[in-house]
């Protein structure tokens, strides 16, 4: 077998193998003879069919089929010949070969890049140190208490926190419009969820008052049809009610699931609660930048055998996830949208297993116990979830993998530049707090 190799453009190669026509024959008449014991022919008894009518007959689609068989391991043995590593599939073109039986073709597929670690003692990494104050835990409790705010009805005008319950009809130059109306809706004034002007058009309205409004709609509202155009809307409000707030009593806290019913045992979990919300937000933050600053000291090109299959992943993900929320698309997402992230994924997981190879690194299993207790002490059973992992060996796997990822951020950020950013609860985790 000859053998010779072609750089193409980027990761890509090109092995010329050229087989020789003897060792062609040698398994084309091999399979002829193995077929001559079992094929069945008229006029000849099992097993007796002459080699000259079985070439006549088969000989054809056996060196076909020999041609398929020799180039698949051919050339996985050209390319450990040449020190070879391909990615993906390769494409197969015969070449033409005057003169000689010989078997030629040409295969081009990509390669595993080369991996030379770059220097990350100048990526600078800001780590988030975040307290949860007194004020914190208020406003979680006041979070907590809006979630399970009563709607009483008054008399009174509406004032921006009531809601009003309203229908309404619009139109433009006396013609009602597609989408211009609704019955018997909620209306949460000042929330901004109508186009301005509707809901500051409603302030001081009473109960079973109607008003006439004249609006106009945004130069970029969502409905082209409507965007810039002046129209009326009469709205009828059925109902105005305020909102009321529960007391922080036993009720309250109990209904948090906090069992002695104190205020003082409902604060003290909070507080518990928001401090692992922002141990999880600093880690991954900080998991953010040592991997975005991995990437940019590190150029490396990616085969597009490898994204093409991530992008794949990601789109299949992605069907799933809809699914399981509900919801139907008819819609072909294109590879396309998921190559970005495909691409840096890809990335990152050869680096950090370039990393993990060089610095010999090994999966800490204490610290894999220590992370499932931490994840199980949310849950009302934590031993349940122990056992779970216990048990079932590819989710502990797949737990030893983020864990083995996390040891990496960790030996990274010795190396590189780190220093203290102070944020508040809110400004930590995007104001969620206020949400």
């Amino acid at each position: 077998m000859q053998v010779s190799v072609e750089s193409g453009e980027g990761l890509e190669k090109r092995l010329l193998v050229n087989v020789p026509a003897e060792q062609l024959n040698t398994q084309i008449e091999g399979k002829l003879k193995e077929m001559s014991r079992t094929v069945r022919m008229d006029g000849f008894r099992p097993g007796k069919v002459p080699m000259r009518v079985l070439r006549q007959r088969y000989a054809e689609q056996v060196k076909q089929d020999v041609y398929g068989e020799v180039i698949q391991t051919t050339f996985y043995e050209a390319a450990k010949q040449e020190n070879l590593y391909p990615v993906g599939l390769p494409g197969i073109e015969l070449r033409e070969n005057e003169g000689s039986d010989d078997l030629a073709y040409t295969a081009t597929f990509e390669v595993m890049p080369e991996i030379k670690l770059a220097d990350i003692s100048s990526i600078k990494v800001k780590k988030p140190v975040t307290e949860v104050a007194d004020s914190d835990v208020d406003a979680m409790i006041e979070k907590l208490r809006k979630q399970r705010t009563t709607w009483n009805e008054v008399e009174r005008e509406a004032v921006d926190g009531d809601t009003l319950t309203i229908s309404f009809r619009g139109s433009m130059d006396g013609e009602e419009f597609e989408g211009g109306a609704g019955e018997d809706l909620p209306l949460l004034l000042g929330s901004g969820h109508m186009i301005p002007g509707f809901e500051e058009g409603l302030l001081g309205v009473k109960g079973g008052e109607t008003r006439t409004l004249d609006i106009v709609f945004p130069e970029d509202y969502r409905a082209e049809q409507l965007a810039g155009k002046a129209a009326t809307f009469e709205i009828d409000v059925k109902q105005v009610a305020e909102p009321e707030l529960p007391p922080i009593d036993e009720g309250f806290v109990n209904s948090l699931g906090v069992e002695d019913g104190k205020e003082d045992s409902l604060r003290v979990e909070i507080r518990n609660n928001m401090l692992r919300e922002v141990k999880q937000k600093v880690r991954t933050r900080i998991k953010e930048q040592v991997m975005d600053g991995i990437i940019e000291a590190n150029e490396l090109t990616i085969p597009k055998a490898m994204i093409e299959q991530e992008s794949a992943a990601l789109k299949k993900q992605a069907e799933s996830e809809m699914a399981q929320s509900g919801q139907q698309s008819n819609i072909d997402l294109p590879l396309s949208v998921f190559e970005s992230q495909a691409e840096r994924r890809v990335k990152l997981g050869m680096l950090v297993g370039e990393m993990i190879t060089e610095q010999k690194m090994e999966v800490d299993q204490d610290r894999v116990d220590a992370t499932i207790a931490e994840m199980a002490a949310t849950y009302e059973d934590p031993t349940e979830i122990v056992g779970w992992y216990k048990e079932n060996k590819k989710a502990r796997e797949s737990l030893e993998q983020v864990v083995l990822e996390d040891q990496v951020v960790d030996w990274a950020l010795e190396q590189m530049q780190v220093e203290d950013e102070v944020l508040s609860f809110d400004d930590l985790l995007g104001n969620q707090a206020d949400s």
